[in-house]
């Protein structure tokens, strides 16, 4: 959530900020007056504390006037609590406020195109997409996938299990070397842990696949187990940044997606993703934002991949992010791009709901940022690799980036 303090102090501010994200801006109105109330139960229940503490309880009479003073403390203190409750409640609705650099239009149309990298693959024959592909080489069985859990679930098989491990593998090696810890998640997290990183399992964008009967949810990424892990936690500035290269399953809903792309790989309810996370000093934000863009966009540029990088405008960041980027991956099935990473800098807003901070260099506690960056989404990996290495035979060249981990496998041949 964003800091109370921004709209004690200038809640206009935050209501043009909020409206610059889609939201709707009156909440901010109905939190002010919350806060103001809250203000003031706070404000008298420190009056009868005080009040208390100045009263001689040892006559008859003082200790009848203690016992009414501390029946009114409970009372306001349970009005206090009751109020902040409210007024937090309404906060976890109220996105982090979009980085100043961001370019401002309500859904897609502020997100721009800031560089290029690659040459699109010529072909002298009709390219096939991934799905058309993917079944003639039968190494993908989405029928086998709805008849076991219904449809947008797939079993990878043969080469497509060994390219699906090549590319954690290759992922895995470029982020231990730039110093991020491998690590294996969970893949199922208590409530407050995706809601606290912007995921909700509720509402129109509710994406989450909620366990009956169980505070438990399937993570929709790593970064809910990620930035979960820290909570409760106050750094040493020595400590940071901590890097994590954390690998796990991804369950989406993906509702409302049957549309364009539903076939196949793209828009998928089960996936493996490797997420960079990353947990800094604030001032150190901003760099490594950058440094997250650099390393995934050199991923791509090892696989060799023609892509696209977009700075995505303040209507399509999502509740979290104050500054985020897209790579999209050039698509010959379909003839467009396709986004296959995203990198977001969360700012303090994750960290005040876990509650993680680190000294500053005063000694004083300050939130810690937090931010997040694909290196590998699998399945739209799997995809691009697909349709960018297709040949005129059927088959599909294995990118020499990927072939040390193929076990010999150079390239995907049609099977029989």
């Amino acid at each position: 959530m964003i800091d109370i303090k921004l709209i004690r102090e200038d809640k206009e501010r935050v209501k043009i900020d909020v409206r610059k994200k889609g939201y709707d801006a009156a909440i901010i109105d109905r939190i002010f007056d919350l806060d103001v109330r809250y203000r003031e139960c706070a404000r008298i229940e420190q009056t009868l504390q005080h009040e208390r503490q100045e009263h001689d309880g040892r006559t008859e009479e003082g200790r009848a006037a203690l016992k009414d003073l501390k029946a009114k403390i409970n009372d306001a203190e349970k009005k206090r609590i009751l109020v902040e409750k409210e007024r937090d409640e309404l906060l976890f609705d109220v996105p982090n406020l979009p980085d100043p650099s961001v370019a401002v239009g309500p859904g897609e149309s502020a997100n721009r195109v800031i560089r290029t990298w690659g040459d699109k693959p010529k072909f002298g024959f009709e390219p096939k997409d991934h799905f058309v592909l993917g079944n003639v080489l039968k190494i993908f069985d989405f029928d086998a996938g709805a008849k076991i859990a219904g449809s947008q679930f797939y079993y990878l098989d043969g080469d497509g299990a060994l390219l699906e491990f090549a590319l954690i593998q290759y992922g895995l090696d470029a982020l231990v070397r730039e110093g991020f810890m491998p690590t294996i998640t969970p893949d199922l997290a208590r409530s407050e842990f995706y809601r606290g990183t912007g995921y909700m399992p509720k509402g129109d964008e509710g994406q989450t696949y909620v366990i009956e009967g169980e505070d438990l949810g399937l993570i929709a990424t790593a970064e809910v187990t990620l930035a979960g892990r820290h909570a409760d936690t106050t750094f040493d500035r020595s400590r940071l940044p901590v890097r994590y290269a954390g690998v796990s399953h991804c369950f989406r809903k993906e509702a409302g997606a049957y549309g364009k792309y539903s076939k196949g790989l793209y828009r998928v309810h089960q996936f493996t993703k490797m997420e960079m996370f990353v947990i800094c000093v604030p001032e150190e934000s901003g760099a490594t934002h950058e440094r997250l863009l650099d390393i995934e966009e050199r991923i791509w540029q090892g696989l060799k991949i023609p892509y696209q990088v977009i700075q995505m405008g303040s209507g399509d960041l999502g509740s979290s992010a104050a500054k985020k980027y897209d790579i999209e991956a050039w698509m010959p099935g379909r003839g467009e791009y396709g986004e296959v990473t995203s990198t977001s800098n969360c700012t303090d807003y994750q960290s005040r709901n876990f509650r993680i901070s680190v000294k500053n260099k005063e000694g004083k506690n300050e939130f810690t940022h937090m931010l997040n960056g694909t290196a590998l989404a699998i399945s739209r990996a799997i995809i691009a690799v697909l349709e960018n290495y297709q040949q005129a035979d059927g088959s599909v060249r294995v990118p020499d980036a990927l072939i040390p981990y193929m076990h010999g496998v150079v390239s995907i041949t049609p099977k029989l």
